[in-house]
């Protein structure tokens, strides 16, 4: 059971762009996209390579500026924050996976994810107990002390799920989080992604694999810059049809 959203924005997105380039170089990779992501949402992204999808995800993630529109995230207009409180304002209310599980080799599980309570000034203490916890949460209970050489890829992926949610952010971000993974593995990580969107996390999930985004609430199909197709129930055999198997 997927949870329902509370009509509560979390994210707001209105009349995006961003351009790379000017004149006859020109790139639009989003044009004019609106979205707004509600407290409790499951969402799914999908679209072929060139479609704007990866920039989108990196302006909600604030990992990007746009060029043009506005972007509100938990109540605050993010383009007119400096780099340093973009930083901090990421920190608190964003959580990310990537395909790649970006943990330093020479930290344990627990170590790495202390690392986002360290950036946030958590007390020595504290960051170790919420740290254990959230390792206890994804499974890793008995694996605090392991570098990311003694765990299997599922397993680091656990540990980046666990660093992503360490601060309870208001929005969980997963870029192709199941990309390097074999197909139990695969079900292993996403049934964490089904409980803790039960549990009320936000959580938007971008992926190329149809049965991964079948998992969520929506699904939105990126074309040319902006969203073709984000009605819940039009997820379709058309829809796979116009992206292609390998999209």
């Amino acid at each position: 059971m997927i949870t329902k959203s509370s009509g509560k924005a979390v994210a707001d997105l209105q009349d995006i762009s961003k351009i790379y380039g000017a004149g006859a170089t020109e790139v639009r990779a989003v044009n004019g996209l609106s979205l707004t992501v509600y407290q409790g949402d499951y969402l799914a992204v999908m679209g072929a390579s060139g479609s704007g999808k990866s920039t989108a995800m990196n302006i909600l993630g604030c990992l990007d500026r746009s060029t043009s529109g506005s972007y509100w995230l938990q109540g605050q207009e993010v383009n007119s924050l400096s780099d340093d409180d973009l930083a901090t304002l990421r920190n608190r209310y964003l959580g990310f996976v990537f395909q790649q599980f970006h943990l330093l080799s020479n930290l344990s599980a627990l170590e790495n994810v202390e690392l986002p309570m360290i950036y946030a000034k958590v007390p020595v203490e504290e960051r170790k107990q919420r740290a254990a916890a959230a390792l206890q949460r994804v499974g890793l209970g008995d694996r605090l002390k392991n570098k990311p050489n003694q765990l299997s890829g599922g397993q680091q992926q656990r540990v980046a799920i666990a660093r992503a949610i360490i601060n309870q952010p208001s929005l969980l971000l997963a870029d192709e989080p199941t990309g390097a993974l074999d197909s139990d593995t695969t079900r292993e990580v996403l049934a964490i992604f089904d409980q803790l969107n039960q549990e009320g996390m936000t959580v938007v999930l971008v992926t190329h694999e149809h049965d991964v985004a079948d998992r969520a609430q929506k699904v939105l199909l990126f074309r040319d810059g902006c969203i073709a197709n984000q009605d819940p129930g039009a997820w379709s055999a058309q829809s796979k049809l116009q992206m292609g198997p390998n999209s």
